[in-house]
């Protein structure tokens, strides 16, 4: 009897050590998968704020919690089911389907880095406008329709990184990819969305070092999104050359591939940069490569856009600038704010109204240059002057 509990036991143990190297390769794999997917993330992380221009401050926050639901929904119900039975099924597809989502990345990339060149921006009118229920519907469908292709490419290109897993392991890194790149993406939307706000509410603090902290913050929200989307342009060339590259490796076009190993096995062997170095190589290639091709592409696309009267400047994921994005945030809080007009001041000690402050009543004073009376036009000319010279 005793032989027998400790051989169960010995089995216990035995499936536990089993669980927990599956659990490793699991958190291995989502990882692994999900560092190949940065690109896509941070041009995700880019482009929502886009679709919060013109909405007013507290409904931010609950329009991110809804695109982010539909987010994990286009990710676990409509995309990962398709491409776990293609993984399957059809292994095989799997690298074509890569590499028209590199491409696409390439084209993305290269598009925003024409664009800067030639100084002509194509920037979206702000859909929230009008506010109500009707207009969050809108954003919310609109945003999550432009994360649906964003997604799609990150689980792919997930996938592709655990492909010789077992089915079932393979689901559970894609489901743990899906809610951590998710549950990170529209943290750091929120993030970023609120943090003018925060450094609003910090000015109005009696600290002096708080008033200097929020100042900085609001100043410098639209310098942090302008560094973002440039990260992010950078990353979907990086990323979609490096796919194109392995994809035509795949089907037998080797020269590329094998000239950017020969120049990193050059310099991997080096002393402690050696592994940084043979990266930097491989990504610096990959993104000229990304940008080479996407040009391509774009020579292709654009005239045929042209012809059927679809600029791309209604394409759904073109980035909004920073500096419209500010101007929505100062109208927004300028709503909410008491309007402040020539030399307003306030005297919250004299004021008998102080103690409440709802009932301030603003004394303003016309400025300098105003041409602007309240006084009736009065005659003061000195009779004779007409005949003065």
């Amino acid at each position: 009897m005793a032989g027998g509990l400790v051989a169960l036991l010995d089995d216990v143990a035995a499936l536990a050590r089993m669980a927990a190297a599956s659990l490793d390769d699991v958190a291995a794999g989502a990882m692994k998968a999900g560092a190949k997917a940065a690109g896509v993330v941070i041009d995700d992380t880019a482009v929502t704020p886009q679709y919060l221009d013109g909405v007013k401050p507290n409904r931010e926050l609950p329009i991110v919690k809804k695109i982010a639901i539909g987010s994990i929904r286009n990710k676990l119900i409509f995309i990962l089911p398709v491409i776990l039975l293609l993984s399957e099924f059809l292994p095989w597809i799997l690298t074509p389907i890569l590499m028209l989502g590199g491409t696409y990345l390439c084209y993305e990339g290269a598009e925003k880095v024409w664009e800067k060149f030639r100084g002509k921006h194509a920037e979206k009118e702000a859909p929230a406008a009008a506010q109500g229920p009707e207009a969050e519907d809108s954003i919310v469908k609109s945003a999550t329709t432009t994360d649906f292709v964003l997604s799609a490419e990150i689980m792919v290109i997930s996938l592709d990184q655990v492909v010789d897993e077992s089915f079932w392991v393979r689901t559970l890194i894609l489901v743990l990819v899906a809610i951590a790149i998710t549950a990170l993406v529209y943290g750091v939307v929120a993030l970023l969305v609120k943090m003018d706000d925060i450094g609003l509410a910090m000015t109005k603090k009696d600290s002096p070092k708080s008033k200097k902290i929020g100042s900085g913050l609001v100043k410098a929200m639209p310098v942090v999104m302008d560094v973002i989307s440039i990260v992010g342009t950078f990353a979907m060339l990086w990323v979609g050359g490096h796919i194109v590259l392995n994809g035509v490796y795949e089907f037998g076009f080797t020269p590329i591939h094998d000239f950017i190993h020969t120049l990193a096995g050059n310099v991997e062997n080096i002393a402690v940069v050696g592994g940084l170095l043979a990266w930097l190589i491989d990504t610096a290639i990959s993104l000229v490569i990304g940008l080479i091709w996407g040009l391509i592409v774009l020579a292709i696309v654009h005239p045929l856009l042209a012809k059927f009267g679809k600029g791309h400047g209604d394409h759904t994921n073109d980035h909004a600038t920073a500096d419209n994005r500010a101007k929505a945030d100062d109208h927004a809080k300028a709503e909410e704010a008491p309007s402040v007009t020539g030399s307003t001041t306030f005297s919250p000690v004299t004021d008998p109204a102080a103690a409440d402050p709802a009932a301030w009543e603003p004394s303003t004073t016309a400025p300098a240059d105003s041409t602007a009376s309240s006084e009736p036009d009065v005659d003061r000319s000195v009779p004779g002057d007409e005949d003065v010279k």
